[in-house]
Order: C-alpha cells, then sequence, then structure tokens
C-alpha cells in the first residue's frame, strides 16, 4: 500500500480552509487529494497526474469525498489548464509531490525497479513517450554516460554507459541491473544498479523539466496567500525547489515560509523508509 510522506506536515504548511480550491500537482494513489478534501465543506481540491492508472486507483481510495474532488490527467506543464477546466481563474494552493508512487516502484510491467523483472518501461504516462529500453539501446555511450552522470549522480558513470553499450540489446529491467552491478562493485547499502535506475527515469520522464514548469507557473495560479508546497526526493531537486522559492521572494512576490526544509519524522522513516530523504518547502504567494 502507498503511504504519503509527511501527510500532516505538508497538509498543515498548505493551509487548507473549508471553502478553498486547491491542487493537488501528483496525486498518485490519492493520499494528499483525500487528506486535503477531508478538510473541505464548500471547497474543492483538483487532483492532477500524467499516470491513467495511477488515477483510477485515486479516484477509488478517495470515492468517499468524490464530491469534492475533480480529476485531470496531465503533466506539471498543463496544471494551468486543469485549473481553468475545473472553472476557476485563481486557487489558493497547490501540493506537489515529487516522488514516485510505490505502485510504480512495485508494479513490473511498469519497468520503473530491478525488485522483479519486467519490460524497461519506466515511462509514467504509460502510453506516450520513449522508453527506457529505446534510451538504453539506442542513445550513444557519451550521451548516455552524461546522462546517468548527471541525473544519478553516478561517478562511475563512463563505465555503466561502455557496459551498457556492449551488452545490448538490454531486454528487461533484471537484465540491466545484472549489466550494471557486473560494471559497479557494490561499495554501500544501496544496489548498484539504484543510481542508473533513477537517471534513466529522470530522463526518460522529463522530471528536471517538468519541475521548471511547475515553479514557472505554478505560483501565478495562487490568489493572494495561497501557498505552494513542495515535497522533493533529492538533493537536486530541492536545490531547484529553493532557489526558485528565493528568486519570488527577492521580487517580492512570495514570502518564504519555510527557512530550512522540514523533514520527516524518525517515527515516519521507520514506518515508511521511502520517506527518509524527503525535504518540504512552502512558499506563500503575495
Amino acid at each position: 500500500m502507498h503511504v504519503s510522506v509527511m501527510p500532516v506536515e505538508s497538509v498543515t504548511l498548505l493551509n487548507v480552509r473549508p471553502d478553498g480550491i486547491y491542487l493537488d500537482a501528483s496525486t498518485g494513489l490519492g493520499g494528499h487529494t483525500a487528506l486535503i478534501a477531508q478538510r473541505l465543506r464548500t471547497g474543492l481540491v483538483i487532483a492532477n497526474d500524467r499516470d491513467p492508472e495511477s488515477l483510477e486507483l485515486a479516484r477509488r481510495n478517495t470515492g468517499e469525498w468524490a464530491e469534492r474532488i475533480r480529476f485531470h490527467r496531465g503533466t506539471f506543464g498543463t496544471l494551468p489548464d486543469a485549473v481553468r477546466e475545473a472553472g476557476f481563474d485563481k486557487i489558493d494552493g497547490v501540493l506537489a509531490d515529487l516522488g514516485v508512487s510505490r505502485y510504480q516502484l512495485t508494479t513490473p510491467h511498469r519497468g520503473f525497479s530491478f525488485a522483479a523483472d519486467g519490460p524497461l518501461d519506466m515511462r509514467m504516462d504509460p502510453t506516450s513517450g520513449m522508453t527506457a529500453a529505446d534510451l538504453v539501446n539506442f542513445t550513444d555511450e557519451k550521451t548516455l554516460a552524461d546522462l546517468i552522470y548527471r541525473y544519478g549522480e553516478e561517478r562511475r558513470a563512463r563505465r555503466v554507459a561502455r557496459a551498457i553499450v556492449r551488452a545490448r540489446p538490454i531486454r528487461s529491467t533484471l537484465h540491466l541491473a545484472d549489466v550494471v552491478s557486473r560494471a559497479v562493485p557494490k561499495t554501500s547499502r544501496i544496489h548498484p544498479a539504484t543510481k542508473t535506475f533513477m537517471a534513466l527515469r529522470i530522463a526518460v520522464n522529463d522530471e528536471t523539466g517538468e519541475l521548471d514548469r511547475l515553479l514557472e507557473s505554478s505560483p501565478y495560479l495562487l490568489n493572494p496567500g495561497g501557498r505552494l508546497v513542495v515535497i522533493a526526493f533529492s538533493s537536486g531537486e530541492d536545490r531547484v525547489v529553493k532557489n526558485r522559492f528565493r528568486t519570488l521572494a527577492a521580487q517580492g512576490l512570495g514570502t518564504i515560509l519555510t527557512k530550512h526544509p522540514l523533514q520527516p519524522t524518525e517515527a515516519e522513516v521507520a514506518q515508511n523508509p521511502a520517506s527518509r530523504s524527503a525535504k518540504l518547502r512552502g512558499l506563500e504567494w503575495i
């Protein structure tokens, strides 16, 4: 079962009013969406995700509050459309959880994980775009090494890329994990292929571009006093969020609500180890 990260902290920082209009930019399986909906009376939450399978599961999981939720399928770049299609010009808050849902990670046919064998897909929207298999089998070695280094912060990216090219065609998630493991000896508790898989996922889904689009458009969707709350899971993502918030504050457009990012409690990490790297930041629109 998917467990929402920092649920109380994130929704509290969002400052949900019973009559407010909110946007969950990455609803996943609907955990944060449900928490927002529970606090509404005459208000509404727009639940957005680009993964049609996740959206369908979110509908089921939030059925108790269906009258307070409107669903929208799209990327971060389509968030203005989601707000407009729900009938609003401005809203009172945006929450974006940048993590991959446990459903995606634990469903073999989605190809996000090497925990079980599956096709090398990794697309958050499995109906469009290139797959991870396309990337590893048809990208030249230098470009592949560059993206593994840039997005995965893998110091041995050149060695990994060379091994992948020599082992082509890469047939599945476990095949790729085995190839990377042979090229990169295990030096820590994490699996040697973890950084490579993360890099491929980020590249396949243009996650850096999507984050830029989120941070460029979503503040301007807010009413005065509205809040933008973002949960990041990598130092790179958190740095981008922090710098964007600082820029908006310096321009007099927003007030930073979190001098330092909020992080999950020890109790939450013990219950949900996937939350351990989460960093939560908030900005209030002026």
